[in-house]
């Protein structure tokens, strides 16, 4: 592989080459429109205002603008946070008063929301469309037109600063120290995903999720800044991705669970129908992979899948390799960034082997933006700090995940962390989603419901209601077994794989 280019910005790239595609259309942004662009759109964020060290949002749907628009907050100094496309204009003014957001940049898909907006937020926020055509709204397209494609006189090094997705609450910000730097200076998360995923100038990376989720976003700046090409698919699509990667001719590739699952559910002979030679690494994290799935994953695609486990705060980072996952399989692999602890109820550090909640020391720092409260549960007193999830450790340092600590059931008095029957469930063939919560119980405080979606055209029925009571019972202890089962059109899952259970819980328990 070529040797990266320290500097980390497309203008250090060639200006032919292409910094980005857009999948579906194969529209191609060359390294050289890129820098043009990002720069008119710095001069458009300080013609609004937007100063280092503030902030602006961004709604709107994967598409050539939002990468520009990251770009130009990337060189301009400022906190930039994408917006999840599904929220609702409540949910959007809550972040972006969360946010301290003095301008929110949208397409004009999303502009109706504008109003709305504007009514509730008064004149905190500033709003600009991408793509628009009602003259009654401000034109990103307009104003960055007008500007120079020269830098910024004041250029600096600028951060994103992304919500959790909620699915236990309400969305918080993940602020990380903004501090005054050159555009292009290297970042841990830079140093660390070219070092293990490899992210540099031949690679050609498929972005298959939203980007305004953390991961995509990032493996795709990432990708650019190191002199690759990302290649952006508008929304996930099992055999698309599968055409895009024959057609691209993709090297890196980035997954969910999930979408796994999705992929070996399509016919064998259209899976094996594609060519997928040119995949150097498949990389895969945001929910624990069940077992059986990525067995058949490494049957198919070889040993180019690693997967790892983090959260948007990246306050620690695990990761494994195909060789690796063999020797321990269910593992998410050792520690790259931080210490792993396993501590217990009580804050003592566990055993090898004692599943408990997973804490990381020295990993990144980080703070939950306007949440002192929020930030200090997730320390303990050593300074540790945790996600929430549970799992444990083996003797060799292996990382195995359990569930997360809020998606526990309490039936019994037994603790059961729902993915195992998730995972069982999920390997009977006429499955293709599943969700595990507790619901209210007269005897045992909870009992163990399972939710879930068939595939295509299979028919829910009693009698395969009763075959997937005995499939679970073949495979796990009868506690961890549902006690019933209702089948559902769809799940409500973000678009990278999580699943919202406390909106499940809420029809049983109540908001919560």
């Amino acid at each position: 592989m070529s040797e990266i280019d320290t500097s980390w910005q497309p203008r250090r790239h060639p200006a032919q080459k292409a910094a980005f595609i857009m999948a579906t259309t194969g529209e191609t942004i060359s390294f050289g429109a890129l820098e043009a662009r990002a720069n008119q759109g710095a001069h458009v964020l300080r013609s609004m205002g937007v100063r280092a060290g503030m902030h602006l949002a961004i709604l709107m749907e994967n598409r050539r603008e939002m990468l520009e628009v990251c770009f130009a907050a990337d060189r301009a100094g400022v906190y930039y946070t994408t917006i999840s496309t599904h929220l609702g204009p409540d949910e959007v003014a809550y972040i972006l008063s969360d946010c301290d957001a003095r301008l929110l940049i949208t397409s004009a898909r999303y502009a109706g929301l504008i109003p709305a907006l504007r009514e509730t937020l008064g004149g905190a926020c500033d709003f600009l469309v991408v793509g628009g055509e009602d003259p009654s709204q401000s034109s990103w397209d307009a104003a960055a037109a007008g500007m120079p494609e020269t830098p910024i006189a004041d250029e600096a090094q600028g951060v994103d600063m992304l919500y959790s997705s909620g699915t236990t609450g309400r969305p918080k910000g993940i602020k990380w120290e903004l501090e005054p730097a050159p555009i292009g200076t290297r970042t841990m998360l830079v140093d660390l995903l070219t070092t293990l995923f490899g992210y540099g100038p031949e690679a050609r990376y498929l972005s298959t999720a939203p980007l305004y989720h953390a991961a995509p976003l990032r493996h795709s700046m990432v990708t650019i800044k190191a002199g690759g090409t990302a290649v952006i698919m508008d929304r996930f699509d099992a055999e698309g991705a599968l055409r895009f990667i024959e057609q691209y001719r993709i090297t890196h590739s980035q997954w969910v669970p999930t979408m796994f699952v999705r992929l070996l559910k399509l016919p064998e002979e259209t899976r094996l129908s594609y060519d997928l030679s040119s995949m150097e690494m498949a990389v895969h994290a945001a929910a624990p992979c069940p077992i059986d799935t990525k067995h058949e994953m490494l049957a198919w695609w070889g040993d180019i899948i690693h997967e790892y486990y983090a959260g948007t705060e990246n306050n620690g980072f695990v990761a494994i390799t195909s060789p690796e996952w063999r020797e321990h399989p269910g593992s998410v692999g050792r520690a790259k960034l931080g210490i792993i602890h396993i501590c217990d109820e009580a804050g003592e550090e566990c055993p090898a082997g004692q599943e408990g909640e997973i804490y990381f020391e020295n990993g990144h720092q980080f703070a939950y933006h306007k949440d002192p409260e929020k930030t200090r549960r997730a320390t303990n007193q050593k300074g540790w700090t945790t996600l929430g999830d549970i799992g444990r450790v083996d003797a060799q340092g292996y990382l195995y995940l359990t569930d997360r600590k809020s998606f526990m059931i309490i039936s019994g008095g037994v603790n059961v962390y729902p993915q195992e029957t998730e995972d069982a469930l999920l390997n009977h063939p006429a499955v293709l989603d599943a969700a595990v919560i507790g619901i209210p119980h007269e005897d045992f405080g909870e009992a163990v419901h399972a939710v879930v979606q068939l595939l295509p055209d299979t028919e829910a029925s009693e009698e395969l209601r009763e075959a997937l009571f005995a499939f679970c019972r073949s495979r796990l202890s009868s506690i961890k077994c549902p006690r019933s089962i209702e089948f559902r059109s769809a799940l409500p899952r973000t678009e990278t794989g999580k699943l919202h259970k406390r909106l499940l819980r809420a029809e049983y328990h109540g908001p919560k």
